[in-house]
């Protein structure tokens, strides 16, 4: 229990980027999209309309959000189901964003493992890796890809990595870290309207944006190695991001080895199917939710299903991938491997997949040979790739949270 002591000082000095609800809600369909298209929708998430006085707001909310702007009238959540996270006043940004990211190649990249995770975003010929060493300090990297403007986020108590579109109706938002939790999940604010937006779902929950929907941007956590060897011309966040942090520790040693989520940041009862921090991969598709536990994934090696229905495969493999939130070195973690969704039609016709070995797939319809990172390296289709599903790796205490109705897959 000393790791757990530790965590909430560091937590609550520090900063965190987690929720702590007491209300259950329904499942709100997440509107996303694969292909970027500028801008994001509005969601079926209720807004509720009602006057409150600052002074009556939950708590401590009162006192730590004094210099904010933010229009606590609309809500699409109870206020007593968001937390703080970082003691004190006006929290925002105490955890600071990266927003001027400094990159490397990865010849320079030599500090990263290969076995070490991280969010990797590609867009058109663009390809660049987030390692969680990096985004395990700062939470949220503010930038642009290509001409596309967006926030990678990554949420250390949920495990969960999100890439967001971050313009807004002919705006361009800038996204922080709140202090605020919610279900330990991240609360993000944006600079424009002070308005309150939860980072699992990119859903706006509290402010002028009340119920709108950030639009989600594909992306997956795989292994540096995997990045490098086939992105070979791609970027990686650097080393040096001059805040004078020491990136590879962890600054959450212990926490994914836990039996459960932390109790002041988490207020839900638990979900028994699963073992609260055991993962599993969420796939957001044709409005529907559906989650696949990494235990099977593992025994299965590929899944071919529908979701909302659209045909997607789960590739699981690369088992040296090392678990970024339990060991003090994330490079030291335990192997727990890596999964990632995609969509399994290429060139009209649907194909089925089934595991070689720990980094390459096999198609049955035209045995072509694919790897983990969805490229068609050998056979018929060779020189193509498949279009990432939209996706998370989350903890499941927290997938169970916010779609306690979606269907979850245990094991073939």
């Amino acid at each position: 229990m000393r790791f757990r002591s530790s965590l909430v000082a560091l937590l609550l000095v520090a900063g965190a980027c987690a929720g702590t609800p007491e209300v259950v809600e329904t499942t709100v369909p997440v509107v996303t999209t694969s292909s970027v298209a500028g801008g994001p929708a509005t969601t079926t998430a209720d807004v509720i309309v009602e006057a409150i006085e600052r002074r009556d707001l939950p708590n401590g909310l009162d006192f730590a959000t004094e210099q904010w702007s933010t229009d606590w009238s609309r809500r699409t959540v109870e206020l007593d189901s968001i937390f703080l996270g970082i003691r004190g006043p006006d929290p925002r940004d105490r955890i600071a964003p990266l927003d001027n990211p400094q990159y490397d190649s990865i010849a320079d990249s030599d500090w990263i493992e290969d076995n070490e995770p991280g969010v990797l975003l590609t867009l058109g010929d663009i390809a660049q890796f987030y390692p969680l060493s990096v985004m395990t300090r700062h939470e949220i990297v503010n930038d642009v890809v290509g001409d596309v403007p967006v926030s990678v986020t990554f949420c250390p108590l949920c495990n969960t990595g999100i890439v967001f579109d971050r313009r807004f109706e002919g705006d361009v938002l800038r996204l922080g870290v709140s202090g605020l939790l919610r279900r330990s999940d991240m609360v993000m604010w944006d600079d424009a309207t002070d308005s309150l937006w939860q980072q699992l779902t990119g859903i706006g929950i509290v402010g002028e944006h009340a119920g709108d929907q950030l639009t989600i941007i594909p992306s997956r956590i795989v292994s540096f190695g995997s990045f490098a060897r086939e992105f070979p011309t791609g970027l990686a966040l650097s080393e040096d991001q001059e805040f004078g942090y020491r990136y590879g520790q962890n600054p959450y040693a212990g926490y994914s080895s836990a039996k459960a989520p932390i109790p002041s940041f988490f207020h839900d009862v638990l979900d028994p199917r699963l073992p609260a921090l055991s993962r599993v991969v969420g796939v957001d598709e044709g409005g529907v939710v559906k989650g696949y536990a990494f235990d099977g994934l593992q025994a299965a090696g590929a899944v071919n299903d529908v979701v909302g229905g659209v045909p997607v495969a789960i590739f699981w493999g690369d088992e040296a991938t090392s678990d970024a939130l339990d060991a003090r070195s994330i490079s030291g973690g335990v192997g727990i491997g890596t999964a990632s969704a995609y969509l399994s039609t290429v060139d009209g016709s649907i194909l089925t997949f089934e595991s070689v070995d720990d980094l390459t797939f096999r198609d049955l319809e035209t045995g072509t040979t694919w790897s983990i990172l969805g490229k068609a390296i050998e056979g018929p289709l060779a020189g193509k790739s498949l279009e990432v599903a939209v996706h998370r790796n989350e903890f499941f205490f927290a997938w169970a949270a916010f779609f306690p109705k979606a269907t979850l897959w245990e094991g073939p």
